[in-house]
């Protein structure tokens, strides 16, 4: 019997096209991508043949970013490597109940279009991974002002079914240590779990200190993931 679970999950970017994030994307032939302003990530089959790298490539443009996640399938020998970056994928516990919200601490807001420049100003100076002006239509995102500045964030990214991903997790330099971070994934587990989905997310490898928060907070390792790029020829 198939695997469900592990289907949608080994192949979140491509099941968010197919799904939920359709209303995002743009295709051409068998390749798919989301909008440029969205996200960077793009997706192929799991066994793609020269055609459909031809189309990814027909999509993307010549000389330009193709960010292709978590796919294991190797591209033509002409595309030129970018970035290989090992990670981890890290799943909610089925069952799970979602964490008690808090009754003090800071106040965890929801962050509208309004908020767009104070964000992109955020991962700016903390660097959490890929966020474009359109990233937070992806999801719900959630934020944490200090004297009306916005310090920390996070927000929901890549929608596989059944599944809610947790990403641009990210705290100020001068805000950090408060338990910003950890008070925003809680928040956000608890929105995903009362939809009926589970929450999951990514974290590189050698990021050992988010690694163990998210352990404390009920995530639990599911595998090993290389996030890689090229260049289209």
């Amino acid at each position: 019997m198939v695997n469900r679970e592990a289907v949608v999950l080994d192949d979140p970017v491509g099941e968010s096209l197919r799904g939920h994030h359709a209303h995002l994307a743009r295709r051409f032939g068998r390749a798919a991508g989301y909008l440029p302003d969205v996200a960077t990530f793009c997706a192929v089959s799991a066994d793609p043949d020269p055609a459909e790298w031809a189309d990814l490539a027909r999509l993307l443009g010549p000389g330009e970013l193709a960010d292709m996640f978590s796919c294991p399938a190797a591209p033509p020998p002409d595309w030129k490597p970018v970035f290989t970056l090992e990670g981890r994928q890290m799943t909610w516990a089925s069952g799970r109940s979602a964490p008690p919200r808090p009754e003090t601490g800071a106040e965890v807001l929801e962050l509208g279009p309004d908020s767009v420049p104070e964000m992109l100003s955020l991962v700016e100076r903390t660097r959490p991974g890929p966020f474009r002006p359109r990233t937070p239509e992806l999801g719900t995102y959630l934020g944490i002002r200090d004297n009306g500045r916005l310090v920390a964030m996070a927000g929901e990214r890549l929608r596989p079914p059944g599944w809610t991903e947790i990403s641009a997790v990210c705290t100020a330099p001068e805000a950090r240590g408060r338990g910003h971070a950890a008070r925003l994934i809680e928040a956000l587990v608890a929105r995903v779990v009362e939809r009926g989905e589970r929450p999951f997310l990514h974290v590189a490898e050698a990021n050992t200190g988010a690694i163990a928060l998210y352990e404390r907070l009920g995530f639990t390792s599911r595998g090993r993931v290389t996030f890689r790029g090229f260049r289209t020829p």
